[in-house]
């Protein structure tokens, strides 16, 4: 599938939503300067296209008492084994996060724990026993400084300018359309002009059929 092609107002439309899922429709259309509707359709677009995945609620660690938040290196000792890895590595509820990785390592996980012992058992009693895990490095994040999701770049010059070049074509469609639809218009309003006309020569040709005789009235009884 090739990449969704957005246009300023997608991008209006992702920005605000990105900031807050729960923005109403009517806010958005008032920020993008179009109809609720048509943000309607432009977001069903967007979840078509896998653009919009979905949304969710954001919960912060600390408060459900997940103190320990760290970064762990997973090397593999055969590249063949490592989807059977991840399945195991899905089961675990600490693992938040995993990402192959180029360099000596072939995954990168992120994982919360509620202090230093139970990241010490993950560490030790549970990646380690992995089939095909040869190795690991962890990290520990002191505090996580920068939290937010990912935000939308201005849309290139190149890109605005096919934006622009497939409006203006769309524009010019529309106008090479209007003609056409207005001759074909024309062309049913002269057949159905030409049918009635038709209809009303041969009415006047066919021969009218001479009318009956009265009946001679019976005389009043006195």
């Amino acid at each position: 599938m090739g990449r969704y092609r957005l246009d300023d107002t997608d991008h209006k439309i992702l920005t605000l939503l990105i900031k807050n899922a729960r923005t109403p429709f009517l806010e958005i259309a008032r920020e993008c300067g179009i109809s609720g509707a048509a943000v309607h359709q432009r977001v069903k677009k967007l979840e078509d296209a896998n653009v919009i995945v979905g949304s969710r609620m954001l919960v912060r660690p600390r408060s459900l008492g997940l103190d320990i938040c760290a970064f762990v290196n997973v090397k593999l000792s055969k590249p063949d084994i490592s989807l059977l890895a991840i399945e195991e590595l899905r089961k675990m509820p600490e693992v938040v996060e995993c990402h192959f990785i180029a360099g000596p390592y072939s995954l990168l996980l992120k994982l919360y724990c509620y202090d230093n012992e139970h990241l010490m058992d993950v560490l030790v009693n549970q990646i380690p026993h992995i089939a095909g895990v040869s190795g690991t490095s962890s990290f520990i994040s002191l505090e996580e400084v920068i939290e937010r999701e990912p935000y939308l770049l201005p849309l290139p010059r190149k890109i605005e300018k096919e934006n622009e070049e497939a409006q203006k074509a769309a524009v010019a469609r529309k106008k090479r359309a209007k003609p056409k639809a207005k001759a074909e218009k024309a062309k049913k309003s002269r057949s159905k002009k030409h049918a009635k006309s038709k209809k009303a020569d041969k009415l006047k040709k066919a021969p009218r059929t001479p009318a009956s005789p009265a009946k001679p009235q019976k005389p009043a009884k006195a």
